[in-house]
């Protein structure tokens, strides 16, 4: 009985978990490791910075141009 539990069950389940050892058989073509991957984060981070004053930029040219249309210079500042 113990036979049939193995061939069954323990000896599909083993070689479903060590079948992905035999897959990894060649080294990475990259050979990246996590600096190169952190200097690549640090430089996604950087852009990404920099998108966000560009975008408000952008969004208030829109406004300024789709804005009021009645006026076409500013109002007057009043001193006191």
């Amino acid at each position: 009985m113990f036979k049939k539990i193995y061939y069954l069950v323990v000896l599909p389940l083993l070689v479903s978990v060590t079948s992905p050892a035999f897959a990894a058989d060649a080294p990475r073509a990259d050979n990246s490791m996590l600096l190169v991957y952190l200097f690549l984060g640090f430089c996604a981070v950087i852009v990404v910075c920099q998108l966000i004053p560009a975008i408000l930029l952008v969004v208030g040219m829109v406004k300024g141009l789709l804005g009021h249309k009645g006026r076409t210079a500013p109002l007057p500042v009043k001193i006191k």
